[in-house]
C-alpha cells in the first residue's frame, strides 16, 4: 500500500504487467506522487497474470505492449474475456500512432509512453471515472429492466386475480357447507379439508397480488398475518437442506405500518440468508416486543425511547467480515455473482421510513443476524374470530334474500348456504331478472349481490333496485382489485361490501349486521 491525498481515500488496487521492475516502480511512484492510494501487483507472464486476475481483482491493469513469452495485446484480450469493462491501459516505449489506434479498436481504454509518465495519474483517474459511470448506468439499465418486468407481473396478477378468486370462491363455501354436517364425521372432515384448502389458495393469491402491486401506505398490520404472508411466499424457496423456523410472539398484535413493504423487506432477507447457506443450514425468522431506551440509538439516529416490535432474520452461515458490513449499505454493493446490491438499502430505507432502526451482528464462521426495531403505536386488533363457535349468532330467521349473481355455480351455492342457514333465497342470474323477480314477489328483506356482472352490471342493478323503492340493506361481493364504482348512486347507508372469495361465516356474520342494521 502507498500513499495517501485528501479527500481521496478509496483503496485502488493495480494489476502490472511488466517485466521491468524499475519501469514499474516508476509507474508506481507516479501514482504516489499523484496521491492515488493504491495496492500493486506485478506480473511478467500469462498464467501469474491469471491467477491476479482471479484472486487479485483488480481496478484498473497497466501493461506494457511486449515481454518474453507474453505480450499487452494477449493480456487485453484475457481480460476482455473476462470483464468488458474493467479500464485497461498501455504503458510501452514503443507504441506508435497506428499501434495505438489500433489498440484502442481492441478494446483498450488508454495508452501512455514511458517517455512521457506524467500523464499516467490523470489517466488512471479517468479510466477509473469513467468505468465508474458505465457501472453504474449498466446497474440503473439493469434495475430498469427488472423494475419493467415487475410491473408486467403486477399486471399479470392483476389479470389472473378474477379467475382464481372465482375458482376459491365454491371451495371456501362448499367446504363450510359440507363441514357442517356433523351427523357425518367423514363428511365433515372432508369439508374442513375443502374450506382449508380454499383458504390457502385465497392467502397465497392475496399474498402475491400484494406483494406485486403494493399495498396503501399506512394501514393497521396483523404480525401473524405478515409473518403467515412471508411463510407462503417462502415456501417454494427454501431448500431442503435448509432449516427453517418461525417463532412469533402475540401473533394477534397489530400496529401502524405497511405489510407490503415490511414483507418485501423480510422476504430480501430470508433469500440473502438462504443463498448464504448453499450447504445447509438454519433459518430462524423470530419476533419479539421489547422496550428501548435513548442509548440504544446510535449516533446519527434519532432517539425515539419506547416500545418495539423486533423482526429478526437469524441464520447460522458463513457471516461477514468487518470489511464487508462497513459496506453493506453502499448502494450496488454486493458479494453475489448476481445480484444489484440495492435489496439491504431497500430495507433499511422501509425501516426507516416506519420511524424504526436496522442492526446486523455477525462474524466469520458464527453466521449473520438482522434484527428490524418498528415502533409500536397501538392499534386495535380484529375482535371477529373467524373460527369460533358462533352458530347460534348467524341463523336467519326466515327472511327473504335475493340472490343476484351471474355465474350459475356461485348463484347456486350462495343461495343453498343461505337456504341451509334459515333463510329464504331466491336466485337470479341478472339484474334484469332480479327487476322482474321484486315485479312478481315483492321488496325482499335483503339482496346479495355479486357486483362483477356483465351484461347488466351489479351498479345498474343497484341503481334500477333504488328506482323500485328498494331502501333495505345490500350485502356486495366485489373484487379487490376493481371496486365498482359508486358515485353515480345516492349515498347507500346501508351497503355492506365483501371483498370476493368470502367464507361462508364472514358472509353470515355480515348478513346479520346488515339486517340489524336495517331494522335499527
Amino acid at each position: 500500500m502507498h500513499g495517501s491525498h485528501a479527500g481521496d481515500t478509496r483503496l485502488i488496487r493495480v494489476l502490472l504487467v511488466e517485466d521491468n521492475r524499475n519501469d514499474a516502480e516508476l509507474a508506481l511512484a507516479e501514482l504516489d506522487d499523484d496521491g492515488i492510494v493504491h495496492e500493486a501487483r506485478v506480473v511478467d507472464n500469462e498464467e501469474a497474470y491469471l491467477v491476479a486476475l482471479r484472486e487479485f481483482m483488480p481496478d484498473i491493469v497497466l501493461s506494457d505492449l511486449s515481454l518474453p513469452g507474453f505480450s499487452g495485446q494477449r493480456a487485453l484480450e484475457l481480460l476482455r474475456q473476462r470483464d468488458a469493462d474493467l479500464p485497461f491501459i498501455y504503458v510501452s516505449a514503443t507504441l506508435g500512432e497506428e499501434a495505438a489506434i489500433e489498440a484502442l479498436h481492441n478494446g483498450a481504454t488508454d495508452y501512455i509512453l514511458k517517455q512521457n509518465p506524467a500523464r499516467l495519474a490523470s489517466a488512471v483517474r479517468r479510466a477509473l471515472t469513467e468505468a465508474a459511470e458505465r457501472r453504474a448506468s449498466h446497474r440503473a439499465q439493469t434495475e430498469l429492466i427488472r423494475a419493467q418486468r415487475f410491473e408486467s407481473l403486477a399486471m399479470l396478477a392483476g389479470g389472473l386475480s378474477h379467475d382464481l378468486r372465482n375458482l376459491l370462491q365454491p371451495l371456501l363455501l362448499a367446504g363450510e357447507s359440507l363441514r357442517d354436517h356433523a351427523d357425518d364425521p367423514q363428511l365433515a372432515r372432508l369439508g374442513a379439508l375443502v374450506r382449508d384448502c380454499g383458504k390457502r389458495g385465497l392467502d397465497m393469491v392475496q399474498s402475491m397480488l400484494s406483494f406485486a402491486r403494493g399495498a396503501r401506505r399506512a394501514e393497521e398490520v396483523s404480525l401473524g398475518g405478515l409473518m403467515d404472508a412471508l411463510g407462503l411466499l417462502l415456501q417454494g424457496s427454501v431448500p431442503r437442506a435448509i432449516r427453517m423456523e418461525m417463532a412469533v410472539d402475540a401473533r394477534d398484535l397489530a400496529f401502524a405500518g405497511n405489510h407490503t413493504e415490511l414483507q418485501q423487506c423480510l422476504l430480501n432477507l430470508c433469500l440473502n440468508a438462504i443463498q448464504a447457506m448453499p450447504e445447509g443450514g438454519e433459518l430462524r425468522i423470530e419476533t419479539a416486543q421489547l422496550r428501548l431506551d435513548a442509548d440504544f440509538f446510535l449516533a446519527g439516529e434519532q432517539p425515539h425511547p419506547g416500545r418495539y416490535l423486533r423482526l429478526s432474520v437469524v441464520d447460522n452461515g458463513p457471516g461477514m467480515s468487518r470489511e464487508v458490513q462497513a459496506r453493506l449499505f453502499e448502494p450496488f454493493f454486493t458479494t453475489k455473482e448476481h445480484g444489484t446490491g440495492l435489496g439491504l438499502l431497500s430495507c433499511r430505507r422501509i425501516v426507516a421510513s416506519h420511524g424504526g432502526v436496522m442492526r446486523v451482528d455477525s462474524e466469520p464462521g458464527r453466521g449473520t443476524r438482522f434484527d428490524l426495531y418498528i415502533p409500536l403505536q397501538e392499534a386495535a386488533a380484529d375482535a371477529a374470530d373467524a373460527n369460533g363457535d358462533d352458530s347460534d349468532s348467524l341463523e336467519g330467521a326466515a327472511e327473504r334474500v335475493l340472490v343476484v349473481a351471474e355465474v350459475a355455480s356461485e348463484l347456486s351455492l350462495l343461495s343453498d348456504t343461505l337456504d341451509a342457514w334459515g333463510y329464504q333465497a331466491s336466485a337470479s342470474q341478472s339484474g334484469t331478472a332480479a327487476l322482474q323477480w321484486i315485479g312478481a314477489h315483492g321488496l325482499p328483506d335483503l339482496v346479495l349481490m355479486d357486483a362483477d356482472m356483465n351484461l347488466f352490471t351489479g351498479v345498474r342493478t343497484l341503481g334500477a333496485l333504488i328506482e323500485q323503492g328498494y331502501a333495505g340493506a345490500v350485502v356486495m361481493l366485489v373484487r379487490p382489485d376493481a371496486p365498482p364504482q359508486l358515485d353515480e348512486l345516492p349515498p347507500l347507508p346501508r351497503l355492506h361490501v365483501l371483498d370476493k372469495p368470502v367464507t361462508t361465516r364472514k358472509l353470515l356474520r355480515t348478513l346479520r349486521l346488515a339486517l340489524v342494521s336495517a331494522a335499527g
